[in-house]
């Protein structure tokens, strides 16, 4: 079984890969968009995304980054998927599957899942410009509002030479809500198409995702908010291995404080760890009560210091 990192715009961004694929045995990992207009982008938007393509488009670990595209104009989707792996990416995914209203409304993401013709279209034109032994895959949903279009959306993606597909398992209309899950469409797509799938939706600890091979009948997982509620869900997953400790999230959440007030977007880190604690709330009540305490606060030091109590308070 393969078990996959997918991407969550402004969350799992190079820091969050970088610590995550060291302490979990994913086998790949997908970057947040790459917003592709009207225009070839400069070598510079694909680093600063992607920095892992300096590193033969590694993580530190060795885990390989795809770059991922979303856009709505074929020849640009593939002018740029060609620069994305000419600097190193290992293959090029496109997004069909964001929700986010801002994002739709801009003609990217999801909404075009109500235009298969025009992903075939967009898919087609990436893989004919990219080198063929690097994958070219989708990452799509049901559907926009009903999840019988999943059928001629695989197809259309399967059709114009994608590597592989990955469903999360719910429409558009759907958004997160847990009870709309229909894993059950995704083994209906396998068995109406060749094209190799993963499945994606409500994987949160070992059981589901067993539960979700057997209903899916696939042996390939991606993750994202499961990734962020439960550290290592990787190899819980994976290999059943036991849940990460607070402790240890403690002592994770020290060196992403590190990682985050050095690297360039040290301004952002009290934004970006109380997001991270609100994932993390999901699984560990300690970390309900410690957010209670940063919540507030909109500098650094004195967020990595309740974290440094808490974690002595612990280790005492």
């Amino acid at each position: 079984m393969r078990v996959i990192l997918g991407p969550m715009e402004g969350v799992l961004d190079h820091l969050m890969r970088e610590m995550l694929t060291e302490i979990n045995d994913y086998d790949l990992c997908v970057t947040e968009f790459v917003r592709v207009i009207d225009q070839l982008l400069p070598n510079s938007v694909f680093y600063r995304l992607c920095p892992e393509l300096r590193h033969g488009g590694l993580t530190t670990s060795g885990t390989p980054v795809r770059v991922q595209l979303l856009g709505q104009d074929p020849n640009w989707l593939a002018e740029n998927a060609h620069r994305a792996v000419q600097l190193g990416s290992a293959g090029i995914d496109i997004n069909f599957g964001c929700p986010a209203k801002a994002v739709n409304k801009s003609r990217g993401g999801a909404v075009l899942l109500q235009d298969p013709e025009l992903m075939y279209r967009i898919v087609k034109a990436v893989r004919q410009a990219t080198d063929p032994r690097k994958p070219v895959t989708a990452k799509v949903r049901l559907g926009w509002d009903d999840p019988a279009h999943c059928f001629e959306i695989a197809d259309a993606v399967a059709q114009a030479g994608g590597d592989e597909i990955a469903i999360h398992a719910r429409t558009k209309v759907d958004g997160y809500k847990a009870e709309t899950i229909k894993w059950n469409y995704i083994r209906q797509i396998k068995e109406k198409t060749q094209i190799p799938i993963i499945a994606n939706g409500e994987v949160w600890n070992y059981q589901n995702g067993q539960d979700c091979l057997q209903a899916t009948q696939v042996d390939a997982l991606m993750v994202c908010r499961g990734a962020l509620n439960l550290p290592n869900l990787c190899n819980v997953v994976k290999h059943n291995d036991t849940h990460m400790s607070w402790f240890e999230v403690l002592e994770l959440l020290l060196r992403y404080s590190q990682y985050e007030i050095k690297g360039d977007k040290g301004l952002y880190y009290p934004n970006r760890v109380k997001q991270w604690f609100a994932y993390l709330r999901h699984e560990y009540p300690e970390a309900k009560e410690l957010f209670t305490d940063i919540r507030r606060l909109n500098k650094a030091a004195p967020i990595v210091e309740i974290l440094q109590s808490a974690h002595r308070h612990l280790a005492a």
